[in-house]
């Protein structure tokens, strides 16, 4: 068994409660996924400290990503998932079941930490994390540029997110919402975390469109790293701008079926 969480590296004692920690990617093949990571984004490797099925990706030397082999016994997609920091993997879990939501694997004892893995009433999944972290913030180095919640409703989605990991709560450095320009931003102060954007369709069979957490990559050249992608096995939508048009933007399906978006545009989201 393997999970992909932030249980390896330079770890730091705490985070922000409610924050996303870190990102991973659960695969069937993780020896080809490393292949195609390393061709597409240039990303090299390192075993992670839950064995040979956990790889620790890295940017320039720095943990940007874990890769690690999906459980047979999982009930769970090949899917980049976010990972969010919390006190308490087994409240956070009751509250998620509270909500009508979905409890997939755990809550369950992971190296120093708790985990589990969840999907929210319109089936995104994520994961919860209570333990040390990585050195991993979400907009700098290789880390994902932003994350982004596409969903049937935004705001529904963000009461859910809000009463589960905290958001907006009268505790000191909650992360705050906001709704804006149809769409809810969650920041950590003056950084954005997150974007909450409706219009995902549950039963829609492009998986493109279905409610899911997209994690966006940051790239310099996105004609090279699609063409890439292409080469590598990979699935490529056309390149678009961004929602704000300061950037361009392309959604990438791997070998193995993992859905990722990689952005020029780094603040595209800052406000």
């Amino acid at each position: 068994m393997s999970a992909t969480v932030p249980v390896a590296g330079s770890a730091t004692a705490g985070a922000v409660p409610g924050a996303p920690c870190w990102v991973s990617l659960m695969t069937h093949d993780l020896h080809g996924a490393q292949t195609f990571y390393a061709d597409v984004l240039g990303w090299s490797f390192r075993p992670g400290s839950m064995g040979e099925e956990f790889a620790v990706a890295l940017a320039d030397g720095e943990p940007v990503a874990g890769i690690g082999a999906l459980a047979p016994r999982w009930q769970v997609a090949v899917a980049w998932m976010p990972y969010f920091a919390v006190e308490s993997a087994d409240e956070t879990a009751a509250r998620v079941r509270e909500r009508g939501a979905t409890v997939a694997v755990g809550p369950m004892e992971l190296g120093d930490g708790r985990m589990a893995l969840a999907a929210d009433r319109d089936g995104a999944v994520f994961g919860l994390w209570a333990g040390q972290i990585l050195a991993w913030t979400i907009g700098h180095g290789g880390a994902p540029a932003i994350l982004e919640l596409r969903t049937r409703d935004a705001f529904d989605a963000a009461i859910f997110y809000a009463e589960v990991l905290g958001w907006a709560s009268e505790k000191p450095g909650s992360c705050d919402v906001t709704y804006e320009h149809d769409e809810v931003i969650v920041r950590d102060g003056t950084q954005v975390l997150a974007a909450l954007r409706g219009g995902g369709v549950e039963a829609a069979p492009d998986p493109h469109v279905r409610p899911r957490w997209h994690v966006h990559f940051p790239v310099d050249d996105i004609e090279k790293v699609t063409a890439s992608a292409v080469a590598a096995g990979g699935v490529v939508t056309p390149v678009t701008p961004t929602p704000d048009s300061r950037g361009c933007q392309a959604v990438i399906r791997d070998p193995d079926g993992g859905l990722f978006t990689v952005s020029t545009s780094q603040t595209s989201h800052g406000r």
